[in-house]
C-alpha cells in the first residue's frame, strides 16, 4: 500500500481495536505512545503495529519528534487519533493521491464527522479542515495544543471525511482532557497576544485555513469569548438543529473557552506578581 498510518496514543486500550480495524488494510501502522499504563502497548504488538514511546511534551513537539525520528515506510502518511476511524471512501481517495506520480502537493487537509450522543453533530461541530495527510519531510508543527502545521510546499483539501468519536471515554475523561488542553491554550493565547498582531487582510484571504487562523487570532482579543463562542456555534452555525446533543456540545465548548479565559488572566496576574 502507498500510505502509512500514524496514530498517537495514551491509555487507548478501549478505543484502539476499532481504530485499527478501520485501517487493517495498511501494512505500515505506526503508533507513538505517551507512556501508557494500560494494555495499549501489548495490543499494538499483537496487531503488528510499529510501536514508539516517549513522554508527552505538548502536541506540536510530540508530532515534530515523530516527523524527525520515525522512518515511515511509505512517502505519504495519514494521521489518526485512537478515537477516530478511517472510511472506505477516504481510503480510496488518499490511495489515489499517493499513487499519482504527478502529484505536486505535499499535504492535504481533511474534514471529520464528530459523533456525540449517538448522532453526527452536523452543525454544532461541522467537519472543518485539519491537516492529516502529508509527506513527513515537508511538515512541522507549532503550538502545544491544536497544533498549527507549517507546510513546506503546496497543500490541498480532501473531499471525504474520517469519523471522530470525541466522547468515547465519557464526559469525565473529556473534562479532564480539556482541562489540560485549556492550560496549553492559555499559554499559546498569551504568546499570540504578544507576538501575533491581527492582519486584517488575512480575514478575507482566499485560502480557508489562512482565514481560520486569522479569525482565531482575532478571537483572542475579543471580550466575552465564552458567550460569543456559544452564540457562534449554537445560533450562527445552527447547532440548535442538532437537538439536545447540539445544545450540550455548544455549552461544553463555552465552558472550555471560559477555562482558557480564566487561565490567561491567572498567567497575567502571576507575571505582575499578584496572587491568583
Amino acid at each position: 500500500m502507498p500510505v502509512s498510518i500514524f496514530i498517537q496514543t495514551l491509555n487507548e486500550e478501549a478505543n484502539l481495536p476499532s481504530c485499527l480495524d478501520s485501517v487493517s488494510w495498511c501494512d505500515d501502522i505506526v503508533v507513538l505512545d505517551s507512556l501508557s499504563t494500560d494494555g495499549t502497548k501489548r495490543l499494538c504488538e499483537e496487531r503488528g503495529c510499529r510501536f514508539f514511546e516517549r513522554a508527552y511534551d505538548g502536541r506540536g513537539p510530540h508530532q515534530n519528534w515523530a516527523m524527525e525520528n520515525i522512518d515511515f515506510r511509505r512517502p505519504w502518511v495519514f494521521y489518526l487519533d485512537a478515537d477516530e476511524h478511517m472510511t472506505p471512501e477516504l481510503r480510496a481517495e488518499i490511495e489515489r493521491i499517493a499513487a499519482d506520480p504527478d502529484e505536486k502537493r505535499v499535504a492535504f487537509y481533511c474534514g471529520r464527522r464528530n459523533i456525540f450522543m449517538g448522532r453526527w453533530l452536523r452543525h454544532a461541530m461541522p467537519p472543518g479542515q485539519i491537516m492529516r495527510f502529508f509527506k513527513p519531510p515537508h511538515i512541522r508543527f507549532e503550538r502545544l495544543a491544536n497544533p498549527t502545521p507549517i507546510i513546506d510546499g503546496e497543500h490541498g483539501y480532501l473531499k471525504n471525511h474520517f469519523i471522530h468519536y470525541n466522547f468515547s471515554k465519557g464526559l469525565t475523561e473529556w473534562f479532564e482532557r480539556h482541562n489540560r488542553y485549556s492550560s496549553y491554550e492559555a499559554t499559546e493565547t498569551v504568546k499570540a497576544l504578544r507576538e501575533r498582531p491581527v492582519v486584517i487582510g488575512d480575514l478575507f484571504a482566499r485560502d480557508r485555513i489562512r482565514r481560520r487562523y486569522a479569525l482565531k487570532n482575532l478571537s483572542f482579543r475579543m471580550p466575552g469569548r465564552p458567550f460569543l463562542k456559544f452564540l457562534y456555534m449554537y445560533v450562527l452555525k445552527l447547532g440548535l438543529l442538532d437537538g439536545r446533543a447540539g445544545l450540550t456540545y455548544c455549552t461544553l465548548q463555552a465552558i472550555y473557552e471560559y477555562q482558557i479565559v480564566l487561565k490567561v488572566r491567572e498567567i497575567k496576574r502571576k507575571e505582575r506578581g499578584l496572587t491568583t
